[in-house]
């Protein structure tokens, strides 16, 4: 039996059955991980201590025949821009090479709180600004199914540790797309859960209004186990929202049949490559064979989401990454003979080129005489797109769309035209922008083997109906057209 191929569901029946223990399933992963790794550098770094600690718990509990926690014994993985209590955190960056924090991120506390093993901390752009996970300080992560390809971004290690079964579920973090889009090009299930469902207290500040911590799985009920771990209300996060969070896994198996599902004409139309829009219309032709009812939708303001998006979230990071200036923790550049020079000095060899073009644009979109050219008018246009979706919800249940316009790219294919690159995300950003829900989940593959993503939307707050049509999906076959 390999271990590394189970779903959360059958390693938890083989600790009931004390067929295994969660020592051996801890261990079975990471030596896959010894093996494997070296080929996919999905993880930055491991935590082994912590993981067998957490397993030998796992074991004495079920020694003493007392009730497993929902996630006992399953071995995951933690985007670096997660924190982790004594366990580098770096957000793939230089400048915070050495930081280690003293506290867990609040999902990190409520996956171990719930017997998950934490193996250790995946890689990922840095900052979580990039789309294929190229942009990491450290080194770029491979695609599983072909190591000359991306694994996506920025979320790469996150997905590509789970497709390559060196995890049985991750953590990342959605912006623009963060999770979606790794998912889809590594053939794995990604949620982003609505803006507020899931604490980002002790996420790495990106953009945010804009930042989502979400799962990575192989099965949308894998993925469902974890969501209903991390999600709810947290003190330490004032947006975390106060909605109650469902049994996601008891909604599951309710029927899809008569399910209104939205096909928004602006997701099909120039820069959708050939193979993706086949496989993603077989998709949605499974959908209809469930017994929904599709409908043609419009979200008018789409051709301006990148535009939106790139304006606001640079805005954000801008603010945000000011905090690493060299003073107060983290990396600082010798040599200074000044304060102005030290944070020069300290900024210029801190940061890598795709965070510093960031900077640079938020701080000119926040700059007097563009602020109100740029950044207000993007602040109007995303409350264009918000009322997008609002409106198309008042038709239907659900939408779906592809979730990336083609399938994984060559390493070093689009890394010198930013444009091309930030393109990558054109399906994604508009459900980040209006804070709605959504997921990917594979839908086939190419003629290359190359895996495809069919994303799906709900209306906030509606994961539950989100999982359940994707479960349906699933079920009926759909990752496998």
């Amino acid at each position: 039996m390999d271990l590394t191929k189970l779903t959360i569901a059958e390693l938890q029946e083989q600790l009931r059955k004390r067929a295994v223990t969660a020592r051996e399933i801890a261990e079975a992963h990471l030596k896959r991980i010894d093996e494997r790794d070296p080929q996919v550098k999905a993880f930055l770094r491991l935590s082994p201590e912590r993981a067998l600690e957490q397993a030998a718990a796992i074991d004495r509990m079920v020694e003493k025949k007392q009730p497993l926690p929902p996630l006992a014994g399953v071995p995951m993985a933690i985007k670096d821009v997660i924190a982790t209590r004594d366990v580098p955190t770096t957000a793939g960056s230089r400048i915070l090479e050495k930081y280690r924090p003293p506290y867990d991120a609040t999902a990190v506390a409520r996956l171990e709180q719930a017997g998950a093993v934490i193996l250790g901390k995946t890689n990922c752009d840095e900052f979580a600004m990039g789309s294929s996970t190229e942009n990491s300080s450290y080194f770029p992560t491979r695609n599983p199914h072909d190591l000359e390809r991306v694994p996506g971004g920025s979320s790469g290690g996150s997905a590509a540790a789970v497709a390559d079964a060196l995890a049985v579920a991750s953590l990342g973090s959605d912006t623009g797309g963060s999770i979606r889009q790794p998912a889809s090009f590594c053939g794995v299930v990604g949620v982003m859960g609505t803006y507020g469902r899931v604490s980002r207290y002790g996420l790495i500040a990106f953009a945010s209004s804009l930042d989502h911590v979400g799962p990575f799985a192989r099965t949308v009920r894998d993925a469902a186990a974890v969501l209903q771990v991390v999600a709810g209300r947290d003190s330490n996060d004032s947006t975390s929202a106060d909605v109650p969070v469902p049994d996601y896994a008891a909604e599951l198996e309710k029927p899809v049949k008569g399910m209104k599902v939205g096909v928004p004409k602006e997701y099909f139309g120039a820069g959708l490559d050939a193979e993706v829009r086949a496989q993603v219309e077989k998709g949605i032709e499974r959908l209809r064979e469930l017994g929904c009812e599709l409908r043609e939708v419009s979200l008018p303001h789409t051709d301006y989401a990148i535009a939106c998006y790139y304006i606001i979230a640079t805005a954000e990071a801008s603010s945000n990454l000011a905090r690493y200036d060299g003073v107060r923790y983290a990396f600082r550049a010798p040599g200074a003979d000044s304060l102005e020079a030290m944070y020069h000095t300290t900024r210029g060899a801190g940061f890598g080129a795709e965070v510093k073009r960031r900077i640079m644009l938020g701080t000119y979109v926040l700059s007097a005489g563009y602020y109100e050219a740029y950044y207000l008018k993007a602040q109007k246009v995303r409350t264009l797109l918000y009322q997008d979706f609002v409106r198309a919800f008042e038709q239907v249940d659900a939408l779906v769309t592809p979730t990336a316009p083609t399938p994984a790219f060559k390493l070093g294919e689009k890394t010198n035209d930013p444009l091309q690159m930030y393109l990558a995300d054109i399906y994604t950003v508009t459900g980040s922008l209006a804070g709605v829900p959504g997921i990917s989940v594979p839908c086939g593959k190419s003629k290359a083997g190359l895996p495809i993503g069919l994303q799906l939307f709900a209306k906030h707050f509606d994961e539950a109906r989100l999982l359940r049509l994707a479960h349906a999906f699933e079920q009926s076959g759909g990752f496998d057209l």
